[in-house]
C-alpha cells in the first residue's frame, strides 16, 4: 500500500493497477479512490491508473489544519506522481476531482499529457453555482433525506430504482467517505467552495476534454462551455439526460469517448446546450 509524502509532510495514499500509459483519476469532494470503482477496470484495460485518497479520506493522513484547497489537492496529486517515478500522466478529474485538475495542468503543465474535466466547474466567481432548492435539499435535518436528496442529484430515478430492485443495499462510492472525520469534510467543503481557477484557465496547454451531463443540477451543465471557451482549444462532449455522476451511470457513453480521446482520436463535439 504505497504512501506518497506531501510537501507538509502529510502521508498521501494511492494505487496502481493496469498497464500502459500513466492516467490519474481524481475524485470528487470528501471521497477517497473507491469514487472509480464503476470504471477503473475499463481504464485499466489501456492505461497505468493512479486513484489517490484525498487528504483527509481513506486511508490518508487527515489534518485538522489549513491545508486544504484545490491547489494544494493538485500539489499532493504531484507528490504522488513523483513517489510512483511518474514524470508525465494523462489526467482526468470529476467533480472536485476536476478543479484540482484544473491547478495541476495550469501550475504543473509537464505533468499533464491529456486533460479531461467532468462535471466541474471554474470556481464560484465565475461559474454557474447550484441552485437554493439543491442547497436546502443537501441541507435536511433528517440525513436519509439528505442521503436520498443526493443520490438523486448523482443519478437518474429509474437508474437508482433499477440498482435499489438488483442490488438491495448497495453501496454507492460517490456520496462520500463514512470514515471521514467532520473536521476533514469542513475542510473539504471549503476547498471546493473557495475554488477559482479562472485567471489560471488560459495558461492549461494540455489537450482539454470537458465531459458533463446535461441533466446536472449539483454542477450545473452550463459551466461546460465556461471551461471549455476559457481553456484554448477545449472540447466539450455532452452526455444527454446524465446526472452528476455521469461517469458510472451512463458508463456506455462517457468512458468510450474519454477513453478515445486520451488515445489521441478525434471525439464527436455535441452541441452545447
Amino acid at each position: 500500500m504505497p504512501f506518497a509524502e506531501a510537501a507538509d509532510g502529510a502521508a498521501i495514499h494511492y494505487r496502481l493497477h493496469g498497464t500502459g500509459e500513466p492516467l490519474l483519476l481524481l475524485a470528487g469532494q470528501s471521497n477517497d479512490h473507491h469514487w472509480w470503482d464503476c470504471v477503473r477496470d475499463d481504464f485499466a484495460a489501456r492505461f497505468t491508473t493512479v486513484v489517490l485518497d484525498h487528504r483527509g479520506t481513506g486511508e490518508s493522513d487527515r489534518p485538522d489544519t489549513d491545508s486544504y484547497s484545490t491547489p494544494g489537492f493538485a500539489r499532493d496529486a504531484v507528490a504522488v506522481l513523483d513517489h510512483a517515478g511518474i514524470d508525465r500522466a494523462h489526467v482526468y478529474g470529476t467533480s472536485m476531482g476536476g478543479r484540482i485538475a484544473q491547478w495541476l495542468a495550469a501550475d504543473h503543465p509537464y505533468r499533464v499529457g491529456r486533460l479531461v474535466l467532468g462535471c466541474t466547474s471554474p470556481g464560484a466567481p465565475h461559474g454557474v453555482e447550484r441552485g437554493p432548492e439543491v442547497r436546502a435539499a443537501l441541507s435536511q435535518a433528517d440525513p436519509d433525506a439528505a442521503r436520498r436528496a443526493l443520490l438523486e442529484l448523482m443519478y437518474t430515478p429509474a437508474w437508482l430504482a433499477e440498482q435499489e430492485r438488483a442490488h438491495p443495499g448497495r453501496e454507492f462510492h460517490t456520496l462520500g467517505d463514512p470514515t471521514m472525520p467532520a473536521h476533514a469534510r469542513r475542510r473539504h467543503l471549503r476547498a471546493s467552495a473557495r475554488h477559482d481557477a479562472w485567471d489560471a484557465l488560459p495558461r492549461i496547454t494540455a489537450p482539454t476534454l470537458v465531459v458533463h451531463g446535461t441533466d446536472d443540477a449539483f454542477n450545473p451543465a452550463a459551466n461546460a462551455p465556461l471551461l471549455a471557451t476559457r481553456i484554448p482549444d477545449a472540447g466539450t462532449f455532452l452526455v444527454p439526460g446524465a446526472r452528476h455522476a455521469y461517469f458510472e451511470e451512463f458508463a456506455d457513453v462517457a468512458t468510450p469517448a474519454v477513453l478515445a480521446f486520451l488515445a489521441g482520436s478525434a471525439v464527436p463535439q455535441a452541441p452545447l446546450p
